[in-house]
């Protein structure tokens, strides 16, 4: 493994543990918010015991997330020093927000985890919610700074220099707000059909029946609204993606050939020696509407692109027919939830449908690291779009393959501990909490 490879493999290592810890870390407190909302206002103690429980898990999480994030931040400045040397100084606003965000979650964590039975009620409860927020806000500001990566803006590049920098317009460039809410009601629908199919998986296995189905409810709820949106913020990204990387939109298609009525492929396997799709089902005139609004308009594909300038089509392709087909599922078994609480009651408790939900467990994270391989290959060869490739901003430095066998096992490792804990948390439920039946 050379260092080039080596050090695109470690971050890529890195950026997918870490986002799944992300991702938990930025939704739960706000299924535990509501949990609690919901003790205060009835008494039931099961709410509560919803709510400690989960605080376990947002405990677990929030430390994880904190040390894979730390990791991160010393991967950028170890494996991309050019990057850093010029894009820190435009794009560093973000990442210093985000560290505010990050020390008032941990505040508000301490406060929330350590409050029960000292403080009044509600000031606790606002606590929770302060995590949850903070969570988001912290997910957010890290995703408007890979966004300003794929569109970046808020200086002029003249003569290889980057002059009149302007971190606001940096970090709020045109690509922050459909990639924020993409990545936002990714990690909701992620994390609340795992939760629920946890839940589920208790429910079909008779335990703790009535703990399990008020969890059941609250993590359903948030996820499956999530998993119906996702696709109109897709449309968003994907008109985005045309007109600021139109070399990742094409190889997400695989749309080798420009011409009118373009069609959208739906599968299929790219086979880039000859630019065609091979088992691909072609519907004319579809990717025109999806980015035009029409069914004739052309859409520019990956001829008109320099081929040196264009990523790898197949892992694109085929991440991003993942994501679609895992979100279109996803998307359906949220519809189902909804029919079945307005007028099909008597499906929540089958187990079929029960099934589906256990199944879909893991659904929302494949999603997540297909999207983000979509996000991240398909913007190659560039680190900064258009302005720096990424072969420019690799550390100079040797043995960089050594950190990455360290760094992949110290993530392998942190990821067994938490698998451990939780498995614990979720077995120890029943004993903790029966008196909630």
């Amino acid at each position: 493994m050379n260092d080039f490879i080596a050090a695109r493999s470690q971050m890529a290592i890195s950026l997918g543990f870490h986002i799944v810890y992300s991702c938990i870390g930025m939704v739960m407190p706000l299924f535990m918010a509501v949990s609690h909302y919901k003790w205060i206002k009835t008494a039931n103690p099961v709410y509560k015991n919803i709510t400690q429980a989960w605080s376990k898990g947002v405990a677990i999480f929030f430390a994880t997330g904190a040390v894979s994030g730390t990791i991160l931040s010393f991967e950028l400045g170890l494996l991309w020093p050019k990057f850093m040397e010029h894009a820190g100084p435009i794009f560093g606003m973000p990442f210093s927000l985000e560290g505010v965000a990050f020390f008032i979650e941990a505040i508000a964590l301490g406060f929330f985890l350590y409050g029960w039975g000292r403080f009044n009620k509600w000031f606790h409860w606002a606590t929770g919610v302060l995590v949850g927020v903070s969570g988001i806000a912290s997910g957010i500001l890290v995703v408007s700074a890979n966004s300003w990566m794929n569109n970046p803006s808020g200086f002029d590049f003249v003569n290889g220099q980057y002059l009149n920098v302007d971190p606001i317009k940096a970090m709020f460039n045109g690509s922050w707000f459909s990639e924020a809410l993409h990545m936002t009601l990714a990690a909701f629908s992620a994390t609340g059909f795992a939760v629920a199919g946890i839940h589920a998986l208790m429910i079909a296995r008779n335990r703790n029946i009535q703990f399990h189905t008020k969890a059941f409810k609250i993590a359903i709820v948030f996820g499956a609204i999530a998993a119906i949106l996702q696709p109109f913020s897709g449309d968003i990204s994907a008109k985005n993606a045309y007109k600021t990387q139109p070399a990742k939109l094409g190889a997400m298609e695989a749309y080798y050939h420009t011409q009118p009525y373009s069609p959208l492929v739906i599968g299929g396997i790219p086979d880039t020696a000859n630019k065609t799709v091979k088992f691909g089902i072609e519907v004319p005139g579809l990717l025109s509407f999806l980015v035009h609004d029409n069914f004739k308009e052309t859409v520019n594909g990956l001829d008109k692109i320099p081929v040196k300038n264009q990523p790898n089509v197949t892992m694109t392709h085929l991440a991003f027919e993942i994501m679609i087909a895992i979100g279109s599922t996803m998307m359906g078994i949220g519809i189902l939830y909804f029919i079945a609480v307005w007028k099909k009651r008597s499906w929540l408790t089958k187990k079929w449908f029960l099934n589906l939900f256990i199944l879909s467990t893991p659904f929302g994270f494949i999603a997540v690291e297909a999207g983000w391989t979509v996000t991240e290959v398909g913007r190659q060869p560039w680190i900064i779009q258009g302005i720096m490739r990424t072969s420019e901003a690799v550390t100079p430095m040797p043995g960089i393959h050594y950190s990455f066998y360290l760094f992949t096992a110290v993530y392998f490792t942190l990821s067994i501990a938490v698998i451990f804990l939780l498995f614990r948390q979720i077995k120890m439920v029943p004993q903790l909490y029966e008196g909630g039946d």
